[in-house]
């Protein structure tokens, strides 16, 4: 090998700069600019300003020129606090909220609606459908009681709550994916059951966001808003 003509080779990888944005990117600097007009550091004709850029930004380099003047991007971020593995003793009741309850038939509870502290979910010969990606949440730990016989009890979680698995299977598939929220406020949604010659799954549903910790964020936005029109 010639290390010499190898040497003077330039290097081709691309720069973190250089690197095309993903929507990811978008939506964390998005979320910088969302903080930062709530703190008062923006005006919202600022914000909308450097959001219609963000959106137009092709690579991670003209992403970070929207936020290279607030503290907040420069700021290390402690990593929030694991939700426990199981709830906290007498958060949830023994008696269920709601009963999902599919024998040879179909049953589900999805779209807007309100869950409870525990849910019951029964699936023999037949499939129960869990959609809490619109749901509303009124208490922070949730638990939904699974049993699968002969059938299936399938679980959509919004994507910023914690989600954790405690039953098992029984010549069935008990699968759910440990998820964890960055915010140490959101819900946590327990799995528990057995799935006996059937399945339970439980996994987050991508690009959906319990409405409780968004509108929370609106909150103080509308509350920084109404506090400068009042300069």
């Amino acid at each position: 090998m010639d290390l010499q003509k190898h040497a003077q080779q330039p290097d081709t990888a691309p720069r973190t700069a250089e690197l095309r944005a993903s929507d990811a990117d978008r939506d964390r600097i998005a979320d910088v600019l969302r903080e930062a007009l709530a703190e008062g550091r923006l005006t919202a004709d600022e914000h909308a300003e450097r959001v219609e850029g963000v959106l137009a930004a092709k690579t991670v380099g003209e992403l970070d020129v929207f936020v290279r003047d607030l503290p907040i991007a420069h700021q290390r971020r402690a990593a929030p606090a694991a939700a426990p593995s199981r709830p906290t003793t007498g958060a949830i009741p023994m008696d269920p909220d709601d009963n999902v309850v599919a024998v040879f038939s179909a049953a589900s509870r999805k779209g807007r609606w309100r869950t409870g502290r525990r849910i019951h979910a029964y699936a023999i010969f037949g499939s129960v459908d869990i959609d809490l990606s619109e749901a509303l949440f009124d208490h922070q730990q949730v638990m939904i009681k699974s049993f699968a016989v002969f059938g299936s009890v399938d679980i959509r979680v919004p994507e910023n709550v914690s989600l954790r698995g405690m039953g098992g299977g029984v010549l069935g598939s008990f699968e759910v994916d440990t998820l964890d929220a960055a915010d140490d406020e959101a819900p946590v949604v327990y799995v528990d059951g057995w799935a006996v010659l059937g399945s339970v799954e439980a996994r987050p549903r991508r690009g959906r966001l319990v409405a409780d910790i968004l509108d929370r964020v609106q909150r103080k936005v509308d509350r920084s808003m109404r506090r400068h029109r009042g300069h």
